[in-house]
């Protein structure tokens, strides 16, 4: 299998909105396994299809034991909400940034699992706000549009001082 590009964020690609899965065939299995090696390689515990540039509706999900039980969720949807949490999240997408992050402690999720079939999801904590957030990655929300404007801002400021010196070097380079 192969490690796929993160894309990192102001990249306007993070913003697209995923399409859903018609069918699950080998080439779906094929980006899945490539996002789980991605995942792992990066040392994330969850990863949309969007932040590697595959705009699709497919969510991995480090199941925190071991690598065969990672949680796959195609199409997914969040059909129950409870309760409140906010921890500190982080991103692949956003290196080195973190921000309380307000979530629902609860959710339910109806997907489609790596077999074609539909499934449902419960879960609470950690694996719940992972969900949320890739969930949100496939609607083209990141983990910083809940934060104000102000810092929102800032972080944009900062990651477009960073892009612009990543690019000069390139050009230097060249």
């Amino acid at each position: 299998m192969s490690v796929l590009k993160i894309l990192h964020y102001p990249d306007t690609r993070l913003r697209l909105i995923a399409k859903p899965v018609k069918q699950v065939d080998k080439n779906i299995k094929n980006i899945i396994s490539n996002m789980i090696d991605t995942m792992y390689q990066e040392e994330g515990i969850g990863l949309a299809a969007t932040q590697v540039n595959i705009q699709l509706q497919i969510v991995v999900i480090k199941k925190m034991e071991e690598q065969k039980n990672n949680l796959i969720l195609i199409n997914p949807i969040i059909i129950q909400k409870k309760g409140h949490i906010s921890i500190e999240e982080g991103c692949l997408s956003i290196p080195e940034y973190r921000a309380i992050t307000p979530r629902s402690k609860y959710i339910k999720v109806q997907a489609i699992n790596i077999y074609g079939k539909k499934i449902e999801v419960e879960s609470e904590s950690i694996i719940s706000i992972c969900i949320q957030h890739e969930i949100d990655h496939l609607n083209g929300k990141l983990f910083i549009d809940y934060l104000s404007q102000f810092k929102k801002d800032r972080i944009e400021k900062k990651f477009k001082k960073i892009q612009k010196k990543q690019e000069n070097n390139l050009l230097s380079t060249e």
